[in-house]
């Protein structure tokens, strides 16, 4: 199975105020234990506070978003003729075209400069609109950096939503880790082979129409130009979350390997695992040992490679709860 901690930590970009720096408009942060606790060791954050860096001080007058809900404004809540709006948008253009090595980013929700969606959107009436904003500087960094995994870091106490950002953030680096070596046709379709089944998982269609995609490519094909549309594609399709339908389907292709190698009673113990994950009475991790189990027992060079099985270090524990 792909051992991820072979290479270097990934590094994530995070809101400055999640790690504990006093950057907020009070003088206080946001310090997040999920962050700190469950994922610091596995990952280099590399914090960042737009408002501070574009040289609002702190403590400081609070700022917020206001007018159209699709284009707003950030305007100070005490001085509404204090526009940041360019000042932010202009500090994410730049920070997406200098944090390079980035494997992802943890934005602080409901924030008028980083927040990802529902960022209160006031109105003259002093009321915010029905329908909710993004911040003036997560807006600019994600429309500059479409592919990098993003989310709030609010959103990552649902164990469903962070163990898919976090198996992003892993596909993520190890495309990063292709393209330092080289980026070949045949580098390219042994990176859809590992990524197969964890695609299937998360968005069978896009499955099927990525299977298509390299099926098609001919010899003279450039792998230059087909790899960053295949990894775009990828990426976006990764970003629905697997259900334990789609996750039982995979374990039941996954079964199927063993079906001359396992007895009797081992296939029924298996199948009778998998039926339990689906009814929703074991988590992920229970049937995924037992194959792992069997795995180790029968080895097949395929399944070895394949990221689904290991998208993101055990020790997270991430499956424990999915």
């Amino acid at each position: 199975m792909p051992d991820q901690s072979a290479h270097n930590k990934p590094s994530i970009a995070i809101s400055a105020c999640l790690t504990g720096h006093n950057v907020r408009y009070n003088g206080g942060h946001k310090a997040s234990d999920l962050c700190r606790k469950q994922l610091e060791a596995h990952f280099d954050w590399l914090p960042v506070c737009p408002e501070v860096a574009i040289g609002l001080g702190v403590p400081r007058d609070p700022i917020r978003l206001v007018g159209d809900p699709q284009h707003p404004a950030v305007v100070g809540t005490r001085n509404p003729d204090l526009d940041l709006t360019g000042p932010l948008t202009q500090y994410g253009e730049q920070m997406a075209a200098e944090l390079d090595g980035i494997c992802g980013y943890i934005f602080m929700q409901k924030s008028p400069s980083c927040g990802l969606e529902r960022v209160k959107v006031y109105q003259d009436n002093g009321h915010p609109a029905a329908e909710g904003g993004t911040g003036a500087y997560a807006a600019a960094f994600c429309a500059r950096r479409p592919d990098l995994p993003v989310e709030e870091e609010g959103r990552l106490h649902d164990p469903v939503l962070r163990e898919n950002f976090i198996s992003r953030v892993y596909a993520y680096a190890d495309w990063q880790h292709v393209l330092a070596e080289g980026l070949s046709r045949g580098a390219l379709v042994r990176f859809h082979s590992r990524y197969k089944y964890l695609l299937m998982a998360n968005n069978p269609q896009a499955y099927r129409q990525l299977g298509r995609l390299l099926g098609s490519m001919s010899r003279d094909d450039d792998p230059q130009i087909i790899g960053p549309r295949y990894f775009s594609q990828l990426m976006q399709a990764l970003r629905r979350c697997a259900s334990r339908g789609t996750h039982g389907n995979v374990l039941q292709h996954l079964s199927g390997y063993f079906k001359d190698a396992l007895s009797p009673q081992d296939k029924a113990e298996l199948q009778h695992i998998i039926d339990q994950y689906q009814q929703g009475e074991v988590p992920l991790v229970v049937p995924l040992t037992l194959l792992k189990h069997h795995l180790r027992k029968h080895p097949d060079p395929y399944l070895l490679q394949q990221a689904y099985l290991q998208p993101h270090p055990d020790s997270l524990g991430l499956r424990n709860a999915v």
